[in-house]
């Protein structure tokens, strides 16, 4: 995928041979995935009173969540597991993008001569970084439930459970249905809310197309009160996200997603870094939302952090741009190109929120992707929490997208 092979050389990071290749032997399909390292135990733990000499591990958002909270949060490490993998041919597809893909930074942006993954293995500035985020590979079609948590200052919460099928028609092997006759989308979203009641029976279609210039993100909601599909006006940027509770930006999912347009991007390098990695205590069916969300943020001992090599890539508001956020800095796992860990400030300059995610790689893929999302909101002392789904089905993985299931209609006749 681009990343370094070899380990560090004090030997914390070690040397990728693989990820993840095979299911641990008490895995059973269908159901949540077990972790493989059930013996790693904890190698250190980071609060705000001891942040020297393990700071410099630390982002200045993460360093400002233990200073935000002395009492209750703190990092619990462990040792570090390179546990990305793909499948083979998703490696072919990546080795091919770095000889022929290139940015387009006409219009809103784009990438031509690329397919499957993403396109700059090597890159070599901080837009090639981003669109490898963008487009990394998460699979053709995955079927999976998802909780929302908005969670106010007192820890009340309610938890907006839905059912989603997720076409990813730029990621299919060979070219689907649904990339034959759209070659631009890049995914698809359609969901049905199931819980809590006054809400269940909505659903939501969003179309994502790779380039935006000519033609924008698309998104139709079902109401079940109007028994009817609503285009909605154009939502993307700095929009609140749905469910949201304005903590976080529709351009917030997955850390970062859409046009990169609005900001100048600076490659700021290379580093080692703790981030959320193997999140297999927070993906299990042993916890739910209630052991999940704390007052201030999620449960400690159940995150799991490991130091690895992350891509920095700064985004500066360009001037004359629209947008809530002056400043980001994304950082980037560099055996995934999943975004990590990001930090957003406000039009003062002052830092604002912060987002990570933690994942786990889905071996019966394999994919390393996220479980959880985390949006810290440092200003309001809230944070949002989606993909909640502990004790209910798992990702469901399968090759190809058909367009049909991702139309205005088939909303209206499966949330029916």
């Amino acid at each position: 995928m681009g990343a370094e092979r070899a380990g560090n050389a004090e030997g914390t990071i070690p040397a990728w041979t693989g990820g993840i290749t095979v299911p641990p032997p008490d895995y059973r399909p269908g159901e949540n995935h077990p972790d493989p390292h059930p013996g790693d135990r904890i190698l250190y733990t980071i609060t705000a009173a001891d942040l020297e000499p393990r700071g410099s591990l630390l982002c200045d958002g993460q360093k400002a969540l233990l200073r935000a909270h002395p009492e209750s949060w703190r990092l619990n490490v462990y040792p570090t597991r390179r546990s990305a993998s793909f499948p083979a041919w998703v490696y072919e597809a990546v080795r091919a993008n770095a000889t022929r893909a290139h940015v387009v930074l006409t219009g809103k942006g784009s990438v031509e001569g690329s397919r499957v993954g993403p396109p700059f293995p090597i890159p070599q500035s901080g837009i090639e970084v981003i669109w490898n985020h963008n487009l990394r590979w998460r699979g053709a079609r995955v079927v999976r439930n998802e909780g929302t948590a908005a969670v106010t200052r007192l820890g009340n919460y309610r938890v907006v459970l839905s059912e989603q099928t997720l076409g990813f028609p730029y990621g299919a092997r060979q070219a689907d249905a649904f990339g034959k006759e759209y070659p631009n989308v890049l995914f698809a979203i359609k969901g049905r809310t199931i819980a809590p009641s006054r809400l269940a029976g909505d659903g939501s279609l969003v179309i994502e197309p790779i380039d935006q210039t000519d033609d924008p993100r698309k998104w139709w909601n079902y109401s079940r009160d109007l028994r009817r599909v609503f285009r909605l006006p154009w939502a993307a940027y700095d929009f609140p996200g749905p469910n949201s509770d304005a903590l976080r930006t529709v351009d917030d999912t997955w850390l970062f997603n859409g046009p990169p347009d609005r900001f100048e991007w600076e490659l700021l390098g290379k580093r080692e870094m703790l981030i959320p990695y193997n999140a297999y205590r927070l993906h299990g069916s042993d916890f739910g939302p209630a052991d999940i969300l704390r007052r201030h943020h999620i449960e400690p001992d159940l995150a799991r952090y490991e130091l690895h090599r992350v891509w920095v890539v700064q985004a500066t508001l360009k001037p004359g741009a629209k947008h809530i956020y002056s400043r980001r800095v994304f950082y980037v796992d560099e055996d995934s190109w999943q975004i990590a860990v990001a930090e957003s400030y406000d039009l003062s300059g002052r830092l604002w929120r912060v987002n990570e995610v933690h994942a786990i790689n889905y071996y019966d893929v394999p994919v390393l992707w996220s479980t959880l999302e985390v949006y810290q909101d440092l200003i309001q002392d809230r944070f949002l929490v989606t993909g909640l789904d502990n004790a209910r089905n798992t990702y469901r993985f399968s090759e190809g997208s058909d367009p049909r299931e991702f139309s205005p209609n088939a909303l209206s006749y499966e949330v029916r």
